[in-house]
């Protein structure tokens, strides 16, 4: 699959591990790079299912079409398919989904 980035930040936080190090913390950083490289890697997005620590799912409400991945307890990368083919994934954000 090709992953395209929403913003410069998050691609360069994707290139560059100090820059998600110093946005995130080593921890989110680390996990943020290997999910990418998941989904990199995967051939159907329902291949993410076999990895029950990532709590694949579809998000719901303002965010349809929408899908997410853990990161850890609160933060989660969160992207959206391109279409039917699912060849192009777009990274849409990290966020901290349960408040500060």
């Amino acid at each position: 699959m090709i992953v395209e980035f929403r913003s410069n930040k998050l691609r360069k936080c994707f290139e560059i591990h100090k820059e998600a190090q110093k946005a995130w913390g080593n921890a989110i950083a680390r996990r943020y790079l290997e999910r990418i490289n998941v989904l990199m890697a995967v051939n159907e997005i329902e291949d993410l299912k076999k990895f029950p620590q990532f709590r694949f799912h579809a998000l719901t409400g303002d965010r349809k079409g929408q899908y997410a991945l853990n990161l850890d307890g609160f933060y989660r990368l969160i992207f959206t398919l391109s279409d039917e083919t699912v060849q192009i994934i777009t990274i849409e954000e990290v966020s901290k989904h349960y408040g500060n």
